[in-house]
């Protein structure tokens, strides 16, 4: 079963949301044959290093029922896809300025009868909507992306962890996050999970 990996690390899922998981790479791998959101070489990784890479936000934080989220430069619906899945009682925005993404964001979020998902083929800076949390997948450094969702945030505060922006980014951060200045938590996901893909992925936490 592909979705072993998620079960692995996620042991409370449902039925449906297994057979949700389990429908990711078959969808997915007819998807790419149309609309390339996902390198050749890379669909067979498809579990480890898109769905278990996005869920790493899931591991930093646990969004409660209504909670909106916003995923900024979603490409093929990552991380929002595997996020709203996991997080069915919250409700997602995904958002990308090449249509063609969204129409298979479109596709695969019916296919799996995803209810909490809506799919927008635009800028985030011309979303008139605040968000409790906003994530997002290396779409660019985290300065610029940080001036594009600002405003955002909902100033309506209900987890123990300030609304904001976990953002996932890999390699080396230093120099990033220092011309960055602003308060922000780095979580390791090499330490979340085992597999080597993980050990220079990390979360970016910037509390808004």
């Amino acid at each position: 079963m592909k979705a072993d990996i998620i079960k692995n690390y996620f042991p409370e899922l449902t039925s449906k949301q297994l057979e949700q998981f389990e429908m990711l790479y078959p969808l997915y791998q007819e998807w790419n044959e149309k609309i390339n959101v996902i390198s050749r070489k890379d669909i067979d990784n498809l579990m480890l290093h898109h769905v278990l890479h996005s869920l790493g936000i899931a591991k930093i934080i646990n969004f409660r029922p209504g909670t909106e989220i916003l995923d900024v430069g979603t490409g093929g619906g990552f991380p929002g896809i595997p996020l709203a899945i996991l997080f069915p009682q919250c409700t997602f925005t995904l958002v990308d300025s090449i249509g063609k993404k969204i129409k298979v964001v479109e596709g695969v979020a019916s296919s799996l009868g995803l209810e909490n998902v809506t799919a927008l083929h635009t800028r985030v800076e011309d979303l008139d909507q605040d968000f409790e949390f906003i994530v997002s997948r290396a779409v660019t450094r985290i300065t610029p992306f940080y001036y594009w969702v600002k405003n955002k945030i909902s100033p309506n505060h209900f987890h123990t962890q300030r609304n904001g922006i976990l953002y996932l980014k890999g390699g080396d951060l230093t120099e990033e996050l220092a011309e960055f200045g602003k308060k922000h938590k780095v979580f390791e996901l090499g330490e979340i999970f085992n597999e080597e893909f993980f050990e220079t992925k990390k979360v970016v936490y910037v509390p808004m």
